[in-house]
């Protein structure tokens, strides 16, 4: 077992939360992988020292079976609410109730549940710590994106919310806002389709999950004392949620 803590990550599967779980665990840390798709998790703990879990953040039973099953580990504690994404790209007058109970159950109740149930151990631990994965999103919004940005303004506040119910208590909280990142959100927002999905990236580069993991490995392993509040981190051609320069 690492002598530096404990990393918990959500959505640790593929993309930023897989390169996370590589970057803490390179960190020193022992990291907790949690997904639903268990056969990879349990490839990359296999790769770096970890333990996989399955996690269904949208299931308030297999949030109480993961948090249950956890490890006793001492020391610090981190916790990476990286499970979420989105579904659609609708106007409102046209949306699909589905595709937002989905993205408001797996980005906003989804970081209560599992940050709910593991605040008593990140206190305890005397040395906790919040990173959340929202979005651009969460302070921007763009047209035909209301679910999902209206999911993240949500998840972004109640990831704020703590930073203060929490004052005076060994917990750090560090939101992580990222830009266009070339991972699977794409493709799980088109419903698989890949030609739309490659579209969103074509003329730009875009960031990738290593670029976001890096960033959140640097805030993790600031000293105790020193809290990031907030990270926004987008492409260098990326101005905005709806401007960028494309060759």
């Amino acid at each position: 077992m690492n002598d530096n803590g404990t990393a918990i990550i959500s959505g640790a599967s593929s993309g930023i939360g897989e390169a996370t779980a590589r970057g803490l665990a390179a960190a020193g840390l022992h990291v907790v992988l949690g997904a639903r798709r268990l056969d990879r998790l349990e490839a990359i703990a296999s790769e770096i020292g970890g333990t996989a879990l399955p996690l269904d953040v949208t299931s308030p039973s297999s949030v109480a079976e993961f948090v249950a099953a956890l490890p006793a580990t001492p020391g610090r504690l981190v916790l990476v609410n990286n499970a979420g994404g989105a579904r659609g790209l609708e106007p409102v007058e046209s949306a699909d109730e589905d595709h937002w109970r989905w993205m408001w159950e797996t980005n906003v109740l989804g970081t209560l549940r599992l940050t709910k149930s593991l605040l008593p151990r990140l206190v305890d631990s005397g040395d906790g710590h919040v990173v959340t994965v929202t979005s651009v999103a969460a302070f921007e919004t763009y047209d035909n994106g209301s679910g999902y940005t209206s999911a993240k303004h949500a998840q972004s506040a109640l990831h704020r919310t703590l930073r203060g119910e929490l004052l005076g208590r060994p917990v750090r909280f560090t939101e992580i806002l990222p830009g266009m990142v070339e991972t699977e959100f794409s493709l799980v927002r088109f419903d698989g389709d890949a030609a739309r999905a490659d579209a969103v990236y074509q003329g730009i580069t875009p960031l990738t999950a290593q670029d976001v993991a890096d960033t959140i490995v640097y805030a993790v392993t600031r000293p105790p004392h020193v809290n990031i509040d907030q990270i926004v981190l987008k492409p260098r051609a990326q101005a905005s949620a709806t401007r960028a320069h494309r060759e």
